[in-house]
């Protein structure tokens, strides 16, 4: 694709089209941010396009699950797919089979099956949206694209840039951070689609993926503005799978060689039921149970459920009575073979249309160049405040595709002020993220400051083991211990602004990658690093538009996302899909096999099974039930053997009335001597160390602690609440002594200077202020109820 870079310039703040919104106030960036007198405004037409409102942010409703649209698209639940185990008897793996549940779920409606209806063939072809009625998960109201029917391509705003039609509105399933589909996604698509229909009649037109909430990676396949199916990744069996649409399974019958049935001609309602052999009048031989499998009956076309192996199915056929039934029956529990999803009578085909990126981006470049603009006037309306307008700038530069434009966006912002790119290098980088960054930066003649936590993942992994989803204690260690370092160095460097701001940092977190991310503002403090202030110029833009930027702009990106990768960060991160972290073992064994090594053995110490790191059961410390159920499924052990650690903490009594009044809590404590605590304990409250009675004595606000020298802790206080509160301060604050990184975050954070470093061992000082900072900053305590998960049940609360 040779196309002419365009120049970026701003001027006054622009509206991005997103079509007919009813009544939703158009979003408007901070007003500060447009005083902007630039003339070389990018170019727009007549109708310019508008994004929502921050305050118009879509609305919680009762349950934690997302909400089911007109469309009733559904979404695909913890128990999606049927899973089989040698454990497990037929009949068990028929039932599994028979309550598979899909992207395209059945429901019931005044005592009869009614199925939610699948994009492109019910009424509203064109929209597709997972909406739950009571949820309580944040909900988007910029949950839609739009699409040109004539040309055939997605649109970021209302009108094409192409042939000048309105688009139709497109819902998207939320978070609807749809993407365009990668070169490995359209493999691993093809070869699902070869291997279970024998065919692919996408061919090279363009494909979209919206990820849905599921199991690991699970991703709505959009084509043609319809949902065609839907591509996931299943934990039970470590591979990818597809589910076709109503519509994708019409068009799949047009092409496929395999995997369909074709049942006897009926007037009789089928969708939901289970259908008897003799009511089949042919079922391939190469469907296996629990394969999707392509349905026909008379003018009926669909898609179903196998309960039964097609090579079974003669033998089905043969049992006495069978051919006198003229019309599908809808069997006993002992003959079910196939469970119908969705069939009707509508007819569905591509559309004939191909066109490239090329065009896409010639379709959406008005609607890019707004979105340019006011992501840099947004930019420029804070970092020119008169607070923040002699502070240095820097661009949080991960290596991902988000940064990449964040830091194309800060280039053409800040022409007359020094710009610098900022990396943290975790140590865990993948390499072609290291390499991407430093070529980038140094093509692009940008002062790059690279921060390097070396070895420190390494050094601390045997202390707290794998990081988990619920256990991110490596974020910390890795990041924010060299972010801090960074930050010492601005601080005595630079002026500061207000609120002790010391530097500004333009970031490309975006609100539609993750529901976490949903309410984040154009700029924030990070409470870790207290200097820095940071900007988030895309906060609003969906993923397809931040690609469509990208290839408008001709900007080289991170190979990683044409092998696979959906997001780029540490190899190992636990918060990364299985599906992706497989594609580590292709693209690199070594660093595979040394991490795996290191989780078996882990997981062998534990009594633990090695099915249990296959699978993934490590990335959590407190299991899902999603995953629970999986284990259950695969009859995988998930209950850890106590391992026995140097430091330990064991409540003696529970809760006891002292004789001369209130509380107090008792508890012995392993692998802490008296001397080390002695240097550390200020930050609980003034401490009195009678070395020769070899005695410690805190006084706190609400009473005290007495650590002696056989281990001995108690606390007191004038409530049994007060002391369990005060007991459980104590527990942390000595698990945090014992477990200590080193890794001087809690130096860095302390504003009066009381934190310090002997090595790994932290001191406070009787300068301590008990702010409690350091607590916060601390990895250890931030963990400390996964680190001592029991400590309610040993005080019997």
């Amino acid at each position: 694709m040779q196309q002419k870079k365009e120049k970026l310039q701003a001027s006054g703040p622009q509206k991005t089209d997103r079509g007919n919104q009813g009544t939703k106030k158009v979003r408007t960036q901070d007003k500060r941010s447009f005083q902007i007198t630039d003339k070389k405004a990018f170019r727009t037409s007549d109708n310019k396009t508008s994004r929502i409102s921050d305050n118009k942010a879509s609305q919680t409703s009762d349950n934690k699950t997302s909400r089911i649209s007109d469309n009733k698209t559904s979404r695909i639940s913890d128990n999606k797919t049927s899973r089989t185990s040698d454990k497990r008897n037929s009949q068990t793996q028929q039932n599994r089979i028979r309550n598979k549940s899909t992207g395209f779920k059945e429901k019931s409606s005044k005592g009869k099956h009614a199925f939610n209806k699948s994009v492109g063939s019910e009424k509203n072809l064109d929209s597709v949206s997972y909406r739950k009625n009571n949820s309580q998960r944040f909900e988007y109201e910029d949950d839609q694209i739009f699409w040109c029917e004539k040309c055939n391509l997605p649109l970021i705003g209302e009108e094409c840039g192409r042939c000048g039609s309105r688009g139709k509105v497109l819902k998207l399933s939320q978070p609807a951070d749809v993407r365009f589909c990668s070169p490995y996604e359209r493999e691993v698509l093809d070869r699902q689609l070869y291997s279970a229909f024998g065919c692919n009649p996408l061919g090279k037109r363009l494909i979209l993926l919206n990820k849905i909430p599921g199991e690991d990676k699970t991703d709505e396949v959009l084509v043609d503005g319809f949902i065609f199916g839907i591509l996931r990744f299943e934990l039970s069996k470590m591979d990818y799978s597809f589910e076709p649409s109503l519509k994708g399974a019409k068009i799949l019958l047009k092409h496929t060689q395999g995997r369909t049935a074709r049942l006897k001609k009926t007037n009789r309602h089928l969708n939901g039921k289970s259908i008897s052999a003799e009511s089949i009048e042919t079922f391939d031989s190469n469907i296996k149970a629990g394969d999707f499998v392509l349905v026909t009956a008379g003018s009926l076309t669909g898609y179903g459920v196998s309960l039964f192996d097609g090579a079974e199915f003669s033998g089905l056929k043969d049992q006495p009575g069978s051919e006198t039934r003229s019309e599908p029956e809808f069997s006993k529990e002992s003959e079910k073979v196939l469970r119908i999803r969705k069939v009707d009578s509508s007819e569905a085909s591509l559309h004939p249309e191909t066109p490239d990126l090329t065009a896409c981006i010639e379709a959406n470049k008005k609607h890019l160049q707004v979105l340019g603009k006011n992501a840099i006037n947004t930019i420029r309306g804070i970092i020119s405040r008169k607070e923040y307008k002699n502070l240095p700038v820097y661009v949080s530069f991960s290596g991902g595709k988000d940064s990449l434009v964040a830091l194309d966006l800060a280039q053409a912002s800040l022409k007359q002020r020094e710009l610098k790119a900022f990396f943290l290098n975790t140590g865990i980088e993948f390499p072609e993220t290291v390499e991407f960054v430093r070529n980038f930066c140094r093509e692009k003649e940008i002062s790059l400051t690279e921060a390097n936590a070396g070895s420190a993942f390494r050094e601390q992994v045997g202390k707290f083991g794998p990081p988990a989803k619920d256990f991110r204690w490596c974020c910390k260690v890795c990041k924010l211990a060299s972010a801090g370092d960074f930050e010492t160095e601005k601080r005595a460097s630079s002026q500061k602004g207000v609120a002790g701001v010391a530097y500004l940092t333009i970031d490309g977190k975006r609100k539609h990658e993750s529901f976490s991310r949903a309410r984040i503002a154009a700029s924030e403090t990070n409470p870790f690093v207290p200097a820095q202030l940071n900007i988030f110029p895309i906060r609003d833009w969906k993923a397809i538009e931040v690609w469509l930027y990208i290839h408008w702009r001709q900007l080289s990106y991170s190979p990683l996302y044409d092998l696979g990768f959906e997001r780029v960060g540490c190899w190992l991160c636990p918060s990364a899909l299985a599906a992706e972290y497989e594609r580590v073992k292709d693209l690199h064994p070594e660093m595979y096999a040394k991490w795996n090594a290191f989780l078996l053995e882990w997981a062998k110490s534990r009594g633990l099974s090695e099915k249990f790191i296959e699978h993934g059961f490590w990335r959590w410390k407190e299991l899902p039930p999603k995953m629970l159920k999986l284990a259950e499924e695969l009859g995988i052990s998930v209950l850890a053997r106590e391992k026995t650690e140097d430091f330990e903490i064991e409540v003696v009594s529970g809760i006891s009335p002292c004789r001369a009044g209130g509380y107090s809590i008792e508890a012995a404590v392993k692998g802490i001597r008296e001397q080390e605590a002695a240097g550390f304990v200020n930050v609980l409250g003034n401490t009195v160390y009678a070395e020769d009675l070899g005695m410690l004595l805190v006084k706190t606000a609400t009473g005290t602690v007495k650590f002696f020298s056989n281990g001995n802790l108690l606390a007191s206080s004038e409530t049994k609440e007060k002391a369990i509160l005060l007991f459980k301060e104590a527990a942390k604050q000595f698990t945090r002594l014992s477990r200590c990184t080193g890794c001087g975050i809690c130096v860095k954070a302390c504003p009066v200077g009381a934190a310090s470093l002997e090595g790994k061992t932290p001191h406070v000082s009787e300068t301590c202020i008990r702010c409690g900072k350091c607590t916060e900053s601390c990895v250890v305590t931030r963990y400390f109820d996964k680190l001592v998960p029991d400590l309610n049940q040993k005080l019997k609360l």
